[in-house]
């Protein structure tokens, strides 16, 4: 079964990144969830980012806010697809340095970037790696999709009454 690692710089990061959690359980993927500082826990974070592929973890997802380094870091580290969640936090400049920080790596170490606070979207990618790759999951993705297609339609029905 597919595994999505959700990882924060902490807990303050949790109530965006719940968003993450609650759309990948409602594709019935499994997460592991823990906090890793890349500031006050490097070797937590070494460990995490070399190590996560041997627990089964398929994809990664990071959220961090502030120099929000911990995205970076950990797509230096695992061979994993990792998803970067720019997190605006109390100390933030409006999240642009989240965004910043987590969007302009450098070459060969690439990750791939979601909106400021977007966890749902960081969620919905790592279904769509996942299902990839996994045809159950695929599937979840389409019905959710339409779904999607779906509420917009009804809307317009709505305004067009």
């Amino acid at each position: 079964m597919a595994k999505v690692g959700i990882i924060m710089g902490s807990t303050s990061d949790l109530p965006i990144m719940q968003e993450a959690i609650d759309i990948l359980k409602g594709f019935d993927i499994e997460v592991e969830v823990d906090i890793v500082s890349a500031h006050r826990t490097p070797d937590k974070l070494f460990d995490y980012g070399k190590n996560a592929h041997l627990r089964g973890i398929n994809v990664i997802i990071a959220g961090a806010g502030g120099a929000a380094h911990l995205p970076g870091m950990i797509a230096s580290l695992s061979p994993l697809p990792v998803i970067g969640v720019p997190v605006k936090s109390r100390n933030s400049i409006d999240g642009w340095d989240s965004v910043l920080s987590i969007l302009q790596m450098p070459g060969g170490v690439p990750v791939a970037t979601v909106a400021l606070d977007g966890a749902k979207n960081a969620g919905i990618l790592a279904a769509q790696i996942i299902g990839s790759a996994d045809k159950c999951v695929l599937d979840k993705v389409l019905v959710y999709k339409e779904g999607l297609k779906q509420k917009v339609i009804e809307g317009a029905k709505k305004v067009s009454s």
